[in-house]
């Protein structure tokens, strides 16, 4: 039907550019564009790989369709080892706050499923990060406030009731 037109490779600083102010202004569907623009000029610019990453956990809440998997897809093309650690935390936490907000049945456990693996994997990015960088025990906190203050817990086991669900 159409056939998108590819940006120049020059345009891609500015073009990042976008993809921060967009992602404030809270449109993250042409967050997610822009990048996917970028990537396929040049498949493996990291910036543009991290933006898209964020541009679709910024959906998470609202679109359903905007699963996990599809970021986890993109994660093993970030070269860095903390910066795939990182952001692979941060998907699960989006994730698990997502599943908060949508409040199925079962909604609470999965949430508590991905935030405790959101933590596994900031542990880990904790490990290789700066020391100036605490970024990873930020969120490490947050996902840990999460799950008090909502009082989530872990799924029971196949057969027991469920007492908080």
């Amino acid at each position: 039907m159409f056939e998108l037109k590819k940006i120049h490779r020059e345009a891609i600083p500015k073009a990042l550019e976008r993809v921060e102010r967009y992602r404030l202004l809270n449109q993250p569907l042409v967050a997610e564009s822009i990048c996917r623009d970028i990537l396929e000029v040049d498949a493996e610019n990291q910036q543009a790989l991290i933006g898209l990453v964020l541009a679709l956990t910024d959906q998470f809440e609202h679109e359903a369709n905007k699963g996990i998997n599809i970021v986890l897809d993109l994660i093993p093309r970030l070269t860095d080892e903390y910066t795939h650690d990182y952001y692979s935390g941060l998907a699960h936490e989006r994730q698990g706050k997502a599943r908060l907000v949508r409040d199925y049945p079962g909604a609470r456990f999965d949430a508590f499923e991905l935030l405790t693996r959101a933590m596994e994997w900031y542990e880990k990015a904790k490990g290789l990060q700066a020391s100036d960088n605490d970024d990873a025990i930020l969120h490490w906190n947050s996902c840990a406030r999460i799950i008090i203050n909502n009082k989530l817990e872990a799924r029971p086991p196949e057969g027991e009731s469920v007492g908080s669900e």
